[in-house]
């Protein structure tokens, strides 16, 4: 921000500090009470703390004058309360949705402002639902498996809950004990119960959905200093009973196990490394509340101890989500991801300025609170906000990372490799709950935030109105969660476990070996034995930094063990122009399917072609670098050059290319490849650099059970060699083995010269 705005925003909140000390207190403040208020997310000595502070912590400062300004223009507009009609993106649903935002915030203004106007508008619309809600029935829109009656579904009624328990916490002392008694019994409470007792089959389950409705509740609940909410919220309704073959509107059962409440929700989707396992898409959505429950229990029930919950694992999965983000901050689209979704929304502000308040305030967590230039106006965004004033920021570094899945760590897991610019996210997680794809061994690459080999993510416009209510599309369940939508092996044309969740649910890769601490090479592998019955799949990727190549390179092997001989389908979703190929192909007038079923329907086939020789190269262009894939071939192989959206008459999918490799009537293969980044191509001077691969060949010469050697050449004739160790994975295993009458000795799982 220029010089002379900063001098107007602190003029303008150092007068706002002149009138807050004059004014400490309202007229109706009741702060010497043993429950004073706020004291859920803003606390009575923290708005003591803000106020002392405001005109000297600028991103606070500035922050508050953006907020400011936005209620400001709310309060000018007036208030409107709907009778809610619409699905996602409706009018009436933008609108409460916004209401809920606006209430909170207004309630935030009141506090540090000691202004009467936010409070009286907070007090308003609050009325105003009240009257509504009495009499509001079920909402009219009957998709949900549990439908709310502000909003479509109940999830949207907890959003509500939350959001506006924090804005009646802030004005509950202006408010007088007749008016508290009028929205707590015709409003608060019917509102909990509704999407509690009267929806069990929402509430009672382990799932993000059940998270935000067991912080409704709990939040509520601790404003209200009700406990009977408050045991609800934490453990769940007792003696409930719920039909546990139904579904959620995602598709995935309601119940697992018949555990609930917010602390089963902590304790089963999160891994002891913090990954969730919907995937970091839905785990920034449930950080909110999550975060934002917890930081109330923290505040109000100390003595729960809830930061320190399962070893701290919400203050770790913070870390590990930051962690799941490119270069640009943006969440990699495991499982159902929406594309662009980064931490520079709200949820993430708010979740690192927790982490940074709760977690030991570490200095790497204000180079991204920087990045996000606003904080939450509360304590915590305080602490950010003195943080930065101080100079205490350090640079938040990702470096390469291998994160467990599964209540235990021991249901597979994410990796992510990292190298100068380049990054690998391995996934061999377990399903991932109803948003879980049917993707094993899956892989996605990116290069300074931008995609090479792309992940589809899912399948859904949302809140975009026009597009099935801006709800999930059919799309999603025949194209984004089937396994050939992703980068990585299909057997037979079908998805793993027949693309049934109930049997996905059962099984999870594991992981064979994970190694990081060579700084040239970031290896990782895993298995997977289940997907298909009697297949054995081991797939290990690498970066690898080696002075013979312009960028480090990433190598794939993809070993396959059958009893029966299959065809086996290895897409490569890249994005870009196709420069050269080193095979002829047919391109096809007459565009037919690859398919009829599992995703393959949805897949053109524009052209196909066969090997040249034992090496098929593929070079494409991409934001101005040049890529190549350089893929070991059998002569039988076929080459398949598709593209998305077939059987897509409202054109829901994306139009994106893929490069298939398919190979049939196969037992036992592996596949060997290299996908290569080099060369720049400048549109300005119309200059191409280092246009061409530097591999002259890869060659696999030796492939048994106990090792997979792979043998690279330069154009330059320099030799690599990398060897997997199949079947022992010890970091101590002494190797010595002969290779076409030359040895290799190593210890460990691989070996790399």
């Amino acid at each position: 921000m220029k010089k002379n705005t900063l001098k107007i925003a602190g003029f303008f909140l150092i007068s706002v500090l002149i009138f807050s000390c004059n004014n400490t207190k309202s007229t109706k403040d009741k702060s010497n009470n043993k429950n004073s208020h706020p004291k859920l997310i803003l606390t009575a000595q923290g708005v003591k703390e803000i106020r002392a502070q405001l005109g000297s912590v600028p991103i606070f400062d500035n922050t508050l004058k953006a907020v400011k300004e936005e209620i400001d223009a709310e309060i000018a507009a007036g208030i409107e309360t709907p009778i809610p009609k619409d699905y996602s993106g409706g009018y009436t649903h933008s609108k409460h949705k916004r209401n809920f935002v606006v209430l909170q915030k207004a309630g935030v203004l009141y506090q540090i402002l000691n202004d009467d106007k936010y409070a009286k508008y907070v007090k308003d619309m609050l009325m105003q639902y009240e009257a509504m809600y009495k009499t509001l029935p079920l909402h009219p829109k009957t998709r949900s498996y549990a439908r709310g009656k502000l909003f479509w579904q109940c999830l949207n009624d907890s959003n509500w809950l939350v959001y506006v328990s924090q804005a009646y916490d802030c004005i509950y002392n202006y408010l007088s004990e007749e008016e508290r008694n009028k929205l707590e019994t015709n409003l608060f409470r019917p509102f909990a119960d509704h999407i509690s007792v009267d929806s069990p089959q929402f509430y009672q389950r382990v799932h993000n959905h059940s998270t935000w409705g067991n912080a409704a509740v709990g939040m509520i609940g601790l404003v209200m200093d009700d406990d009977d909410l408050i045991q609800r919220a934490l453990y769940g309704i007792k003696d409930q009973k719920i039909d546990k073959t139904a579904k959620d509107d995602d598709g995935g059962f309601i119940n697992k196990d018949g555990k609930a409440g917010f602390l089963a929700n902590i304790e089963e989707p999160f891994s002891p490394d913090g990954y969730y396992n919907e995937g970091p898409y839905y785990q920034r959505y449930a950080m909110y509340p999550f975060l934002i429950f917890a930081e109330g229990l923290h505040n109000v029930k100390p003595e729960l101890k809830i930061f320190e919950y399962k070893e701290g694992v919400l203050l770790k999965s913070i870390n590990a989500l930051l962690n799941l983000t490119d270069a640009d901050g943006e969440f990699f689209p495991l499982n159902d991801g929406q594309k662009g979704m980064s931490y520079y929304t709200a949820a993430l502000v708010s979740a690192v300025n927790i982490a940074y308040k709760f977690g030991g305030k570490n200095p790497e967590l204000l180079s991204i609170a920087e990045k996000q230039n606003r904080v939450v106006l509360d304590d915590t965004g305080l602490a950010i906000a003195k943080g930065i004033k101080d100079g205490l920021a350090k640079p938040f570094t990702k470096k390469s990372i291998n994160l467990s899945d599964g209540k235990n760590g021991d249901e597979g897991g994410v990796g992510i490799l990292r190298n100068e610019n380049l990054e690998l996210v391995f996934k061999y997680a377990s399903q991932g709950s109803s948003h879980g794809h049917y993707d094993k061994l899956s892989f996605s690459l990116y290069e300074n935030g931008n995609e090479v080999i792309q992940d589809y993510g899912l399948s859904r416009f949302v809140n975009i109105e026009q597009k099935g209510g801006g709800n999930y599309l059919k799309e999603n369940k025949t194209w984004a969660k089937q396994s050939i939508a992703h980068n990585t092996l299909s057997v037979n044309e079908e998805s793993h476990f027949k693309g049934k969740y109930e049997i996905g649910s059962k099984h999870h890769s594991n992981l064979y070996f994970y190694d990081d601490k060579d700084a040239n090479v970031q290896i990782i592998s895993a298995t997977e034995v289940n997907a298909y019955s009697g297949t054995e799949m081991l797939r290990t990727f690498a970066l690898i930094k080696d002075k013979d190549f312009e960028r480090p390179i990433t190598i794939d092997l993809f070993k396959i063990n059958s009893p029966t001989k299959n065809q086996y389908d290895l897409p490569y979703y890249y994005l870009g122009h196709i420069m050269k190929t080193n095979f002829e192909y047919e391109s096809y007038t007459q565009l037919e399917t690859l398919g009829t079923k599992n995703g393959y329907q949805h897949l053109w086939k524009e052209a196909s072609g066969k090997p040249s020789t034992d090496n098929t190269v593929f070079s494409w262009k991409n934001n101005n670098i040049f890529y190549t894939l350089t893929t070991t071939s059998n002569n039988s192989d076929d080459l398949i050059l598709s593209r998305i959206g077939a059987n897509d008459p409202d054109y829901n999918l994306r139009k994106d290319p893929v490069f298939i490799v398919s190979r049939k009537e196969t037992k036992n293969t592996t596949f060997a490849s290299i996908i290569e980044s080099h060369g720049s191509y400048s549109p300005v001077n119309e200059l191409a650099l280092n246009a061409y691969s530097n591999i002259s060949s890869i060659k696999i010469i030796l492939d048994s059970d106990n090792y997979t050697a792979i043998q690279i050449v330069t154009k330059s004739d320099k030799i690599k060699t990398l060897i997997i160790s199949n079947k022992d994975n010890s970091e101590s295993k002494k190797h010595n083995i002969k290779i076409n009458d030359k040895e290799y000795n190593w210890n460990g799982s691989y070996y790399y010269n």
